[in-house]
This record gives structure tokens, C-alpha cells and sequence, in this order.
């Protein structure tokens, strides 16, 4: 079933996500532009420019022309395209990146607004498949713009930001992954009951089990054979792929029952490409 995404308050994601980000890179000094993030090969003006990037080719704005065969960190097609974009940017000033943002964003901001919820509902290609709304896809985007925001802040020692409004729309869009991430990431074998439990600003309860396939259900049928406990914003970061240099994948989670599987799930839990 496609995904109906309430147009205002996803518009309004975006917008206070975007201007998050314009904020942050206002009060960068030239070296903290520099800064190396937990994704390979970029630094904190690389994050913002695929931000850029992805929000320009939104628009159909055309790519640059840049020469990335030098580069070594890309594994598909998908990373490939958004290396483009970070390369051509690579050479811009701090300033001159918070413009780009913000006349992109601006130009995005406009389109969004005019549109109906009608439009949002309206059947879409979307990262997560093409028989989607593209309320989703806008769902995520925020998702991916407030994850990027977080490698910045986290690369420059500042606190994550979890504001609860983010944090549960993020949330709600990892959820649709749950399946995927239990059954084919981890592996858990049939007939396993997972209860994974957040906490936070936004604390949630997810329980899987494992049937033919594994999927979110609304009560096990038995005691979880695996439970973990951690933050929102860690599991976030884990679901995202996001391995924090010097910090172990088991840090801050709490595991219960079968310790082996549970250690298998929080090694597996990232369902980001």
C-alpha cells in the first residue's frame, strides 16, 4: 500500500531541516568546513553538497561535468551521481556553500508549497521503490537531510540535534525497513521474536518476528527471543550505516535474551545503500 505523507507538516520538515542546515554551515570556520565525517571520503562541505546537489537535481537542474574516475570510496551507480556533485563543489568557499543552499532550497521550498495534497499523494519513483507516493519520497528526504545534519554535528563534536518532530518522522521511515533489516541484514533465523525498544525524546517499541519472512507485527506471540534497548538518535545512526570513529556498534544498546543474535542485529542494522 503507498504511503500517504501529510503534505504541510512534511513541507515544514523540509523547511526547518534546510534552514538547520544553513544555520550550521553559517558558523563554520574555514577548517571545520574541512572536517572528515564518518562517510568515506567526505568532509562537512562535502555532506552539504550532496545535499545540494540532490535538492538541484530535484529541481532538473543538469549535473556538472566533473571527472570522478580518480576516486576510490564509491560502490554503485547511486554514489557515483552524488560524487559529482561533491566533487564540483569541493573548491567553494563556506559562504559562498550556505548561498547555494539556501537559493536552492529556496527554489524547492516554492514548488513544494504550490503543490496540492493531491500532487503529494500522487504516485512517484521514490529510493524506496516506484510503486510510492511522493509524499514519501519528500518523507525521504527529510529523513536524509536530517541524518546528514547529524554527521556534520557529530563530526564537529557538537551535540545531535533531536528535536522530537524530526526524530519521528525519521523514525517512521526506517520503520518500513524493519522487515528487511531483521530477515535478510541479520538474518535471524525463522521463528525469532525481536523487541527493539528506543529511547528518548521520541521512545517507540518495534517488535518483528520471523515467519516466512520477518515483519513488523503488533504483538508477538511469545516472550522476544532478542531485545535491544538504545537511543533514537544511535539507532538512527546505526540504521543509517553511520559507524562513529572510535565508537563501538554495541555502545549505549542494551541487549537481552539470545546475546549472539542480538549482537548479529546490532551489527546488521544499517538498510541505507
Amino acid at each position: 500500500m503507498a504511503t500517504i505523507v501529510d503534505k504541510a507538516a512534511a513541507v515544514d520538515l523540509l523547511r526547518h531541516e534546510y534552514r538547520a542546515l544553513a544555520d550550521l554551515g553559517a558558523d563554520l570556520t574555514p577548517e571545520q568546513w574541512d572536517t572528515p565525517t564518518c562517510l568515506p571520503g567526505w568532509t562537512v562541505r562535502d555532506v552539504l553538497s550532496h545535499v545540494i546537489g540532490a535538492e538541484s537535481g530535484l529541481l532538473g537542474d543538469p549535473a556538472p561535468s566533473v571527472d570522478v574516475s580518480h576516486l576510490t570510496h564509491m560502490r554503485n551507480p547511486i554514489a557515483e551521481a552524488n560524487e559529482v556533485w561533491v566533487e564540483a563543489l569541493r573548491g567553494t568557499s563556506g559562504p559562498d556553500m550556505v548561498g547555494r543552499l539556501a537559493a536552492v532550497t529556496g527554489r524547492r521550498l516554492a514548488l513544494l508549497d504550490a503543490m496540492t495534497q493531491e500532487e503529494f499523494d500522487a504516485p512517484s519513483w521514490t529510493p524506496a521503490g516506484r510503486d510510492e507516493t511522493y509524499g514519501r519520497f519528500m518523507r525521504i528526504r527529510h529523513y536524509d537531510c536530517y541524518l546528514h545534519e547529524q554527521d556534520m554535528r557529530l563530526a564537529l563534536g557538537l551535540p545531535a540535534r533531536e528535536t522530537p518532530e524530526d526524530l519521528a518522522s525519521a523514525l517512521d521511515e526506517v520503520a518500513t525497513g524493519l522487515g528487511y533489516i531483521v530477515g535478510r541484514r541479520a538474518a535471524l533465523p525463522k521463528g525469532s521474536r525481536v523487541r527493539i525498544d528506543l529511547t528518548g525524546p521520541v521512545p517507540r517499541t518495534y517488535l518483528v518476528q520471523v515467519d516466512e519472512r520477518a515483519a513488523l507485527v503488533d504483538a508477538l506471540d511469545g516472550e522476544p527471543t532478542v531485545g535491544i534497548e538504545l537511543p533514537a538518535i544511535r539507532y538512527l545512526r546505526l540504521t543509517g550505516g553511520r559507524h562513529d570513529t572510535g565508537v563501538d556498534p554495541e555502545d549505549g544498546v542494551r541487549l537481552t535474551g539470545d546475546r549472539e543474535l542480538g549482537g548479529r542485529l546490532v551489527a546488521n542494522l544499517s538498510f541505507t545503500i
